[in-house]
């Protein structure tokens, strides 16, 4: 049992079951709650409380799959290229759009922060949770705030925008490709930027645009705010 547990193929097919099972549930009782990335979250968890496998021995298959999140973000630019003539017409409300995104989200996360009374460590921690993973590791690092709080967090914020990002956006009505786009990638960063994907390859581009603005804007946001409201 150990050899087949400490084999790095054990992480990874374990990981691809799941997501498996997640889309069979999901074709059967369609529901935000039922979204395959979480169903596959939920069942890794529970499998791995309930076989004791320690977590060290899962992601040495599990980190195959994490080493993609790059070169799956980076691919993005072909669908990018294929929209740029978008990107050039909207790059006003882009940029702003963005930036009041980043500031709204984190003035919000530092007052409540503040009016919980969490330590500036672990409040500085929760500001970049809708940064792609690398750049937020950064921004954290540079700022001394806890890296793996952070980790959990992002991680968290991109499933909660895959599973509820679609609901919201039929709730409000919004249905203009680069709205949706920037929704969905500024929020939910490559998890959201996946389901951004499955609405079409305008909002695809949108959202992987909106991971790279995202993170710059939020290198710049996240100290000021953190001065202005946590000091």
């Amino acid at each position: 049992m150990n050899a087949i547990v400490s084999n790095p193929m054990f992480g990874l097919w374990l990981s691809i079951l799941a997501y498996l099972i997640g889309v069979l549930i999901f074709r059967r009782f369609p529901h935000p709650l039922t979204t395959p990335l979480l169903l596959a979250t939920l069942l890794m968890i529970l499998f791995l409380k309930l076989t004791h496998i320690p977590y060290k021995a899962y992601y040495k298959g599990g980190a195959y799959l994490n080493m993609l999140i790059v070169p799956s973000t980076v691919a993005l630019a072909i669908p990018l290229y294929q929209t740029f003539h978008l990107m050039k017409h909207h790059a006003k409300s882009i940029l702003l759009g963005t930036f009041a995104a980043a500031l709204a989200n984190t003035l919000f996360t530092g007052l409540v922060a503040k009016c919980f009374g969490m330590r500036y460590f672990l409040a500085i921690s929760l500001f970049p949770k809708s940064v792609t993973t690398a750049m937020a590791v950064g921004i954290v690092g540079k700022m001394q705030g806890i890296v793996t709080v952070t980790l959990v967090v992002v991680v968290a914020t991109g499933i909660l925008t895959s599973v509820l990002g679609p609901t919201l956006l039929r709730w409000l009505k919004i249905e203009d490709p680069v709205a949706v786009g920037l929704a969905l990638g500024g929020t939910g960063h490559a998890i959201g930027t996946g389901t951004a994907l499955k609405y079409g390859r305008v909002e695809g581009a949108m959202a992987g645009l909106a991971i790279g603005v995202t993170g710059l804007i939020y290198v710049f946001v996240s100290p000021l705010v953190a001065a202005l409201i946590l000091s």
